[in-house]
């Protein structure tokens, strides 16, 4: 009997154990770690600063009942490197690209992102960022709203929150919020029949 058929080969015994380590452990490189770290298939990852959200274990904890709409008022970029910035206190879920509408997760929906301006709504909403300005139109690109909403159409699906205007909301809609986004140039109309047919 020929024993090195016996036993696994070294080469067998590390894939072996490559294969039950978990995906936690893995380097960032890895094939699929990427897809294990969003809750949006189509949303690349890059995770704001843990100084910038609370660690929570949403719907559980809190419910999710708003999908709340803002304007960046910087780029995309800029927007991503705020939010991994620890001193800025900030963050939203999800960024919408305006060129292309590609979308960064940056916050799991789990947690809470600190966005709104009001805790009891940041606790019960995930944000949306889209680049660009309130007063500059031209950012709201076909591709940013046909994304977003396909974003925002999934949330709502997930977590049982109406399609509507009433837990779909602009920033400015917040209880206390000081800020007037997404603004006067943001198509409501079209942005709710986009999320209604997504």
């Amino acid at each position: 009997m020929d024993r090195t058929r016996r036993f696994p080969s070294r080469r067998r015994l590390l894939q072996g154990a490559a294969a039950a380590v978990p995906a936690a452990l893995l380097p960032a490189g890895h094939a699929g770690a990427q897809a294990l770290a969003v809750d949006y298939p189509a949303a690349e990852w890059v995770p704001a600063s843990t100084s910038n959200y609370t660690a929570a274990n949403r719907p559980s904890t809190y419910p999710i009942d708003y999908v709340v709409i803002h304007v960046t008022q910087e780029t995309y970029a800029d927007t991503l490197a705020i939010f991994q910035n620890p001193a800025r206190r900030v963050s939203a879920h999800y960024v919408v690209r305006s060129q292309d509408g590609h979308i960064a997760q940056c916050v799991r929906d789990r947690n809470v992102g600190w966005h709104a301006g009001n805790w009891t709504y940041n606790t019960r909403s995930i944000g949306i960022e889209h680049e660009g300005w309130v007063d500059k139109p031209q950012y709201f690109t076909h591709a940013m709203y046909e994304q977003s909403a396909a974003l925002t159409a999934a949330i709502c699906s997930k977590y049982g929150i109406p399609k509507d205007r009433e837990h779909i909301i602009g920033h400015h809609q917040v209880p206390g919020s000081d800020h007037t986004d997404p603004g006067p140039y943001w198509d409501w109309t079209r942005y709710i029949r986009l999320v209604n047919f997504a």
